[in-house]
């Protein structure tokens, strides 16, 4: 399957490309697949604070009962005991 490229027009300040410049000689790269990877990072991020959100305000609606999880208490492991 072959990959589409666009190209996109960023406005970024000077201090963040001189730091972008250098992380990309250093890391034997370039600009584009550096940003390619700085976004699927940052959007993978974005994904996964949004699922704890979603899981925060689901425990909001529906609290842990207090005994919900004591049945498991005798089936776990704290290591050496």
């Amino acid at each position: 399957m072959e990959t589409t490229m666009r190209t996109l027009q960023m406005t970024l300040d000077d201090d963040l490309v001189t730091e972008l410049d250098q992380v990309v000689q250093e890391s034997h790269t370039n600009r584009s697949a550096f940003t390619r990877e700085a976004l699927r990072m940052a959007i993978a991020l974005y994904h996964q604070r949004k699922l704890v959100e979603k899981h925060r305000a689901g425990y909001l609606r529906h609290p842990v009962a207090p005994d919900e999880f004591s049945v498991w208490e005798e089936e776990q492991a704290w290591g050496e005991e």
